[in-house]
């Protein structure tokens, strides 16, 4: 007899060590019984099934037959086809090339999983009296059950298990367990795709950063990760979960530093009014390591989307920058007129004019000469980076200044002033011709 305190205890403990739920321990629990009552009481084949009572601490025993009739069944020349078939198979399986490209090895696996399938996509099975009843002989012991359905039969209760059974429940409750915590570990993980977490890099293998995310690691390959950027062991920082996905040796989890939707989950964290909806992110167009352009928009005309993200003496931004190993970030105002939200997204450079295609989707942008290098940005990395944000391609060259009619007039009028005042100067300074007499005089005498 089981002692009940130490039973439920131990539950208790693993389930809240693992994380998992404890209906799921006890049906490993269940299932662990039941291979060792098979390895020293049953028989080959038998589908063994264990229900055992929490409050009593006792087990009983059923042998589980599913109820089919002669359509689910094969006949004998459908075997033989299939015996044909799985030779051909087999012998096709052991004389495959020995290369270990991906499409060979995905090939062989798939042929294993084929041979080893025992049912058919129509459900027929191959009669076995230790594992099928028909359903005719099934409703003389069970009247209500149905076909496809399982019959119970009580089996009797042991136990004495040997040293080989014992062990072989061991090895299905540690299996079971440790399927049970990927599985709680792969739901967990699957829900914060497209979110950040804080991780701690773990190790690095040929390129590959093996980051510790909590209850597991994640993987950061090389073409996700930042250029130029270099991690320590240790190091802690921040990373976008791009997709969890399910592998044989548990959840594999892939993470970025390079996505551009880490920078709207970064700016989540530091800006309040995005966290609540208030600011919105609408584009963001990155070049990782570099330089990044962020649009933003208000629904409420009393607050700056702009301000709001750079935050006060630009303390938000800085904190987004400095997560990003000090990547540059141009925050723009977002606007449904396509020229505005363009001349914006030239930001710094000052837009002239912006003349719209919409049949090529190509817009042509002037600026003044001086402002020419500016908008085109290192290697065209300024309006590459806005034609991304805005979706268009974009057009820009350089204009003299255009003066208008106004400040010609202006520009005129001041030129006029200033030959006035020179004129009005040297009359000024004109000497009479009396005086010039007198002073030419009073030389000679001194001569």
């Amino acid at each position: 007899m089981i002692d009940l305190k130490q039973f439920i205890s131990a539950i208790d403990q693993i389930a809240e060590e693992k994380g998992i739920s404890k209906e799921k321990v006890m049906e490993t629990i269940e299932m662990a019984m039941a291979a060792a009552y098979k390895k020293d009481y049953g028989e080959k084949g038998q589908n063994i099934r264990v229900k055992l009572d929490p409050k009593t601490g006792t087990a009983k025993f059923f042998q589980v037959l599913l109820t089919v009739d002669e359509s689910m069944i094969f006949s004998e020349e459908e075997i033989a086809k299939m015996e044909a078939e799985r030779a051909e198979r087999e012998a096709k399986l052991k004389g495959e090339s020995t290369d270990d490209s991906e499409k060979v090895v995905e090939d062989r696996r798939s042929m294993q999983e084929e041979l080893e399938e025992e049912e058919t996509k129509d459900k027929k099975f191959r009669f076995n009296p230790k594992r099928h009843i028909l359903i005719d002989e099934a409703k003389k012991v069970k009247s209500a059950i149905e076909l496809g359905g399982e019959l119970l039969i009580p089996l009797d209760t042991k136990e004495d298990y040997g040293r080989i059974a014992a062990q072989t429940a061991k090895q299905v409750i540690i299996q079971r367990i440790r399927e049970a915590e990927r599985e709680v570990v792969y739901e967990t993980f699957k829900e914060k795709e497209g979110d950040i977490l804080s991780a701690t890099v773990q190790r690095v293998e040929r390129g590959t950063v093996y980051l510790d995310i909590g209850k597991t690691t994640g993987a950061l390959f090389p073409e996700e990760q930042i250029p130029q950027e270099r991690y320590r062991i240790g190091q802690r920082l921040r990373v976008y979960v791009v997709r969890v996905e399910k592998d044989h040796r548990g959840p594999a989890i892939i993470l970025s530093r390079k996505h551009p939707k880490i920078i709207a989950k970064l700016f989540e964290l530091e800006v309040p009014e995005i966290a609540t909806g208030v600011v919105e992110i609408k584009a963001i167009a990155r070049e990782a390591g570099s330089r990044s352009k962020v649009a933003v928009y208000s629904s409420d005309p009393g607050i700056d989307p702009v301000g709001s993200c750079v935050g006060q003496r630009g303390i938000r931004v800085s904190a987004v920058i400095s997560e990003l190993g000090g990547e540059n970030i141009d925050i723009v105002a977002w606007s449904d007129d396509e020229s505005k939200l363009i001349a914006s997204a030239l930001s710094p450079a000052k837009v002239l004019n912006v003349d719209l295609n919409e049949v090529h989707h190509i817009a042509t942008v002037d600026v003044s000469e001086d402002q020419l290098s500016l908008a085109i940005g290192k290697r065209g990395q300024n309006v590459r980076l806005a034609a991304e944000l805005t979706g268009w391609k974009i057009d820009v060259k350089g204009t003299a200044p255009v003066v208008t009619e106004k400040e010609k007039t202006e520009s005129e009028g001041e030129e006029t002033s200033v030959e006035s005042s020179e004129t009005v100067n040297e009359e000024k300074v004109e000497i009479p011709e009396d005086v010039v007499k007198d002073e030419e005089t009073l030389k000679e005498k001194s001569e």
